[in-house]
């Protein structure tokens, strides 16, 4: 990192409710883990009086399967965060500048100023079509698929284009794959091209946000400069065990892919009453409120009131009037749409708060 950039990069607000009284649909984590979590964990506990295996070969052959690259190309880190600063790191100098989408992750930006590089945000839907020329210019790229908030995801096909011609320009690609595990898109692993840094995260898909597990694929001089430079021992035992486990359970990725294409659809349908509501891809879904429509603010509070935490989404670059809700289970769901004041659940008759 930058000594002085550390001293003046200001923290980013996240969803995420420490108050479990309260039904959280800020964070977009599964709320169902995989079953025999708890035996794997308890197992590994029991192991953690000794360093982990630094090669982590169980993870890394776990996570091969899971994305289909080879296991060598697999990087394990402490969440896909920490991937996307090990990314960083690697690739960038200070003053150097990078490419970064918005409406998106805010984590981008400032993990970018922390290495001393400059962000240049570009509109995350027109990121793709930018101009070699545009490339030639800056040093690192970010696509976030699917993109956090707004949940639309790049088609594998238009994505492959952008990396071939980030290739060209001598420009690194970092996509930011972290709720593609929520969907059946295949991965930009399968592009396997040298230029081109995947990061993934565990944590979200399999509901264990407080575990921090993830890892980067890569391949070539990055996949060598990416492993040289993460930290000795990167994942825990109780987090390198149990996410080998989690990603070997097809089943519940399976049944979970399919409780969230179904939910979101019956979420939208909902809060159409009231919001207009991005297409997305993913297990969250970015609502607009209609003019003459309550704030933001004083709707996040009222649903709070109810028990219910939304993200508050004028917190992402170019949003102004917009929440962010998670896809949950049924019954889950059917709380959000009551404190909303839509849906079959909503008995104030006219439909608002």
């Amino acid at each position: 990192m930058d000594p002085d950039c550390v001293r003046t990069v200001e923290r980013v607000p996240h969803g995420g409710e420490p108050d479990r009284d309260v039904l959280d649909f800020s964070a977009n984590t599964n709320p169902h883990t995989p079953p025999g979590v708890e035996a794997v964990y308890e197992n590994a506990l029991a192991e953690s009086t000794r360093y982990p295996d630094d090669a982590y070969p169980e993870f890394r052959a776990a996570a091969a399967e899971f994305v289909g690259c080879d296991p060598a190309s697999v990087i394990p880190t402490a969440g896909g965060l920490a991937a996307i600063r090990l990314a960083m790191a690697i690739t960038l100098g200070p003053g150097e500048e990078a490419l970064v989408p918005y409406p998106s992750f805010g984590e981008y930006a400032r993990e970018l100023r922390l290495q001393g590089g400059k962000p240049r945000l570009v509109r995350y839907d027109e990121l793709c079509d930018l101009e070699p020329a545009v490339l030639e210019s800056v040093s690192f790229a970010v696509v976030c698929r699917p993109n956090n908030p707004t949940g639309d995801a790049v088609g594998l096909d238009e994505l492959a284009a952008f990396a071939t011609r980030c290739r060209e320009a001598e420009t690194t690609l970092l996509v930011d794959e972290a709720f593609l595990g929520f969907t059946e898109f295949p991965s930009a692993v399968e592009l396997e091209t040298e230029n081109v840094i995947v990061a993934r995260s565990l944590t979200k898909l399999f509901g264990l946000p407080g575990l921090r597990a993830g890892f980067a694929v890569a391949t070539g001089e990055d996949r060598d400069a990416l492993e040289t430079g993460r930290r000795a021992w990167s994942l825990g035992t109780p987090a390198a065990r149990v996410g080998s486990y989690c990603l070997r359970q097809d089943e519940f990725v399976a049944e979970t892919r399919t409780r969230v294409r179904q939910e979101r659809e019956r979420l939208r349908d909902a809060l159409e009453e009231r919001f207009s509501v991005h297409p997305s891809d993913a297990p969250y879904l970015l609502c607009t409120l209609e003019e003459g429509n309550q704030d933001v603010s004083s709707l996040v509070a009222s649903a709070r009131e109810k028990g219910v935490a939304v993200r508050d989404a004028t917190t992402f670059r170019g949003l102004d009037a917009h929440i962010r809700v998670a896809v949950k289970d049924r019954d889950a769901n059917d709380r959000l749409l009551a404190s909303l004041g839509v849906g079959e659940t909503n008995t104030d008759g006219d439909g608002r708060d």
